[in-house]
This record gives structure tokens, C-alpha cells and sequence, in this order.
């Protein structure tokens, strides 16, 4: 499975943090990050916008490393990604970020299929 994929599903060179880090883009950090304070209704400044993939070593924002229950659930069952879980289908945590966003859930089911 691609390694940006993250833990959920979600292809991470999408995300704007992601792609801001990448390429040091002060203008998208600003940008992100009043949008995601607005989103969560949390002080979030462009200097947390910084991440490098929630599967990979290195540079990962606030929320990611240190609030994200999928990925701390997947990190202590060791599990490659939550599409390795036998209880995906009926996991509320992932199933609420695979209702708004089913393309993550295929981004698993699809990596698996790769796996095999």
C-alpha cells in the first residue's frame, strides 16, 4: 500500500498540510489553518500545519499525532492501515470519516486487494 495513505484512508498528497510542508507554502498554511479553526471551532495558526504523512517518520500536525483516535487505535493494534482491521466494517470511529469521505474507505479496500 502506497505510504501516504494514511492509517484511515485518506490519501495524505491531498491534504493541504501535506502539500504545504511539501512545498513550503506559507500562503496555504495561513489558508488551512484558518479554515480548520473555523471547522473546529480550535485556535489552529499556520505554524501547525506542518505534516509529512500519519504513517511515515517525521513532521505531523497537532491533531495527527496527538488526537487522531484512528491512528492511535491502528498504532496499538498494529495494524498497517485500518483496512488490515477485521472490525473496519463496523467501526464507528473510521466508519464516521468513511461517511463523509467513501473515497477513503476505497483507498483501503483497494490497498488491500494490492497487498494480496
Amino acid at each position: 500500500m502506497k505510504q501516504l495513505i494514511g492509517y484511515c484512508g485518506i490519501d495524505c498528497e491531498k491534504c493541504d498540510a501535506y502539500i504545504a510542508t511539501k512545498n513550503n507554502d506559507q500562503s496555504l498554511r495561513e489558508k488551512t489553518a484558518k479554515l480548520w479553526s473555523e471547522l473546529n471551532n480550535a485556535p489552529i495558526l499556520p505554524e501547525h500545519i506542518n505534516c509529512e504523512g500519519c504513517r511515515v517518520n517525521g513532521k505531523k500536525t497537532v491533531y495527527c499525532d496527538s488526537l487522531c483516535a484512528i491512528r492511535h487505535c491502528a498504532m496499538e493494534k498494529r495494524v498497517t492501515t485500518c483496512g488490515d482491521c477485521p472490525k473496519m466494517d463496523t467501526c464507528p470511529i473510521v466508519g464516521a470519516l468513511h461517511a463523509n469521505n467513501p473515497e477513503s474507505r476505497q483507498n483501503l479496500i483497494m490497498g488491500v486487494k494490492m497487498d494480496k
